[in-house]
This record gives structure tokens, sequence and C-alpha cells, in this order.
């Protein structure tokens, strides 16, 4: 080694540590778009069980018997519920009831009307009523100061009845 280029080394400033600092400022950048990431993601998850179970729902309730659509714990609409009510729990959607899934049975202009044992309607909708997902409950330091963040998720579906 020469002089002037050992010179040179001596007065190099020394670079220690500034890497572990860099890196500690894109890992917070990081593990904020992941958390978001996954935060929607469950939402998506959530809504697509959601809107699979009503299609389902519907789809039940479109062939139900005319004789039985409203028939108490057994009828088209009690067996519904609890259809959709199962689907969403199996597919891992948390705090769902009965009492979110709405059936309504629409007469031929597909206006709300009443689900009358014996009375075919022109067609059934299902929909998710009062349901609502909080994102950021896991990783609440995300939304500066708040701790969560309540999204209400109501898809619905709506077919025609078919017997």
């Amino acid at each position: 080694m020469n002089k002037s280029s050992a010179l040179l080394v001596r007065h190099v400033p020394s670079q220690c540590g500034g890497a572990a600092v860099e890196f500690a400022l894109i890992l917070a950048l990081l593990i904020s778009l992941l958390a978001g990431i996954f935060e929607f993601g469950r939402a998506f998850w959530y809504y697509d069980a959601l809107t699979k179970a009503t299609r389902d729902g519907a789809r039940l309730m479109s062939v139900t018997d005319k004789a039985t659509l409203n028939t108490a714990d057994t009828g088209g609409i009690a067996l519904t519920k609890t259809l959709v009510v199962n689907a969403v729990t199996s597919a891992g959607v948390p705090d769902f009831a009965n009492g979110n899934v709405e059936v309504t049975c629409l007469d031929a202009t597909f206006a709300d009307a009443t689900c009358t044992d014996g009375t075919a309607p022109g067609g059934v909708r299902v929909r998710i009523v009062g349901y609502s997902m909080t994102i950021g409950q896991f990783i609440p330091f995300l939304l500066g100061g708040s701790s969560s963040y309540t999204a209400n998720l109501s898809p619905h579906t709506t077919m025609r009845y078919m017997q």
C-alpha cells in the first residue's frame, strides 16, 4: 500500500451502524405494509365467505317446496338461516348468528313480499344484516392512535323462485 492510499483509508469516515439505521427505517414501513395486507386480506376473506353463504342460502330457498316456505323451525326460511350460519361459521368468520341473516320472498316484480305457505313467490333474497368486522384489532398501532376501524359487511343474493 502506498502512502497516498494509506492517507485515504485513514480519513474516510466510518460507516458502522449506518446500515442498521437504514434497515430499521425500512423495517417499520415494511411491517406497516404487511399489516395492511393482512387486515384487508382478512376483510376480503370474510366478505367472500358471507357472499358464498348468501348464495347457498338463496339457492336452497329458491327450490324449497312452496307448501313449507314459512313453517316454523322446519320451513324454508328456518333451514336457509341455519345453512347460512353454518356456512359462515365453518369458513371461520367469528361472531355470526341467526339474527344476521334476513330471508325475504319477492313478488313477480321483485318487490318485497310476505313468505306464505302454499304461495309461490317470484323470487327470494338472502341478505346479511348487522354484521361488522373490526379492521386493526390484531395490529392496532397502525391506525395512528385509534385502536381499530369498524367495517359493515352486508352482501346479499337474489334468485328467481324455481318451484
